[in-house]
């Protein structure tokens, strides 16, 4: 069988059915699916253009180039597109593919926080069986638990008389049937919309993995699920859906059946020739990424790590336009307070600009030390890059005392990039 994953990294381009170096090559039928997929979303709310531009080069033809989303988009045919993280160094998919799973685990309200990376073999599959492999994890300990149960109110024209009979359809349909009941009861059984939506996605996985060990664990739990329905309506079941203590560990796997009915990741995506997208901007998993392993590195009985900080404006009287820095570390012996911003940009240093740091930034910068009393300094975090050095000092003080640092997150070594940080 024709290979149908096709794999490339941020900034790299696909060419319509060519073999080019520098270039991934995708046979033309998905080429154009793809490109359909791209102008489609063109003018759509999604700002799209960030996910991915068509051009025509010189000599190559048209060709493709991701930019700053990353996961999966699923063609009608069956073809899956794979977007990874453009990691400074590190040329193994594989280790790229592990690194970003590990990203992923970092995201608030996310059916990827209790993933265990080693649990999925991350290194050995494509990633949207990593995703399936998530969910059927997920599946397995509902079933451990055991299938939440309750009562279902059911109609039914029967032999037999129980519960109430509804009169008026009675003598709808057994006007002339005088041995039959239209009658309603309760009955108490596991038939719930949770459950529903479970098994919808259990049978709308199976057909869709590549994988022998996927397809006979999603054999497994729908033997569990035997005595479910199936969903008939997304919308209203999950409308339905009861959160309450009983019922929280539904949480995380109503999470992915979202993700898979209703391909609901951080953005929605249009396209007649795609099945799914499940596609996360960069920026947003960087800085993620980058706070919730600051909290971990930094000692909580010398430092408070705020991610999303918010309570600032720019302006006071009215108090308008928020300020909301990434990142906020408050040093506790002295309140000192040192505040970070996460850029997800390839800067050079050879670039003419300011390596390609944009000045909208830094009047972001300087506003931020401004506005925060007892602010020692404010720093970009941007990821590492083979055209910066990973010890660069890149520093910007003004006379009124604003002091901007731009420092670099390796990636592969995160720990070893925060020992840089002038805290």
């Amino acid at each position: 069988m024709a290979n149908k994953f096709f794999t490339i990294t941020e900034y790299g381009s696909f060419t319509r059915d060519k073999e080019i170096d520098g270039y991934k090559k995708l046979p033309a039928k998905v080429f154009d699916s793809l490109e359909n997929f791209v102008l489609s979303n063109a003018t759509n709310e999604t700002e799209a253009l960030d996910l991915m531009s068509v051009s025509v080069r010189k000599n190559i033809g048209k060709v493709i180039t991701a930019k700053n989303y990353v996961g999966v988009v699923a063609l009608n045919d069956g073809s899956v597109i794979e977007i990874l993280p453009k990691i400074c160094g590190e040329d193994d998919t594989d280790n790229v593919k592990k690194l970003l799973v590990k990203m992923l685990r970092c995201l608030k309200n996310s059916p990827f926080k209790s993933m265990q990376t080693t649990n999925v073999n991350a290194d050995k599959l494509p990633l949207f069986e990593i995703f399936i492999r998530m969910f059927i994890n997920e599946a397995f300990a509902i079933v451990k638990k055991g299938l939440k149960s309750g009562y279902e109110t059911i109609e039914e024209n029967s032999s037999v008389c129980k519960g109430k009979i509804d009169f008026t359809k009675q003598v709808k349909y057994n006007f002339v049937h005088k041995e039959r009941f239209y009658v309603e009861y309760d009955e108490f059984n596991c038939n719930r919309p949770e459950n529903k939506l479970i098994k919808s996605t259990l049978l709308y996985l199976i057909k869709r993995t590549t994988s022998s060990k996927n397809k006979s664990d999603l054999k497994t739990l729908l033997n569990s699920f035997e005595m479910v329905d199936v969903s008939n309506d997304y919308n209203a079941d999950f409308k339905k859906c009861v959160n309450d203590r009983n019922s929280k560990y539904y949480d995380l796997i109503l999470m992915w059946c979202k993700v898979f009915l209703k391909g609901e990741s951080f953005t929605s995506f249009a396209g007649s020739q795609v099945a799914y997208a499940l596609l996360f901007p960069m920026e947003f998993i960087f800085e993620s990424y980058v706070a919730n392993k600051l909290k971990k590195y930094l000692n909580s009985n010398e430092y408070i790590v705020s991610a999303q900080h918010s309570g600032k404006y720019l302006f006071d009287k009215p108090k308008k336009f928020s300020l909301r820095p990434d990142i906020v570390i408050t040093r506790k012996s002295d309140g000192a307070v040192f505040i970070m911003d996460t850029k997800w940009k390839l800067l050079n240093n050879n670039s003419s600009a300011n390596y390609g740091i944009s000045q909208t930034d830094m009047y972001q910068m300087y506003a931020y030390q401004k506005k925060y009393e007892n602010a020692r300094n404010v720093t970009l975090l941007y990821p590492l890059t083979e055209n910066i050095s990973d010890n660069e000092n890149i520093n910007y003080s003004a006379y009124d005392g604003v002091k901007v640092n731009v420092k670099f997150i390796d990636l592969m070594y995160i720990e070893k990039s925060f020992e840089n940080l002038e805290l």
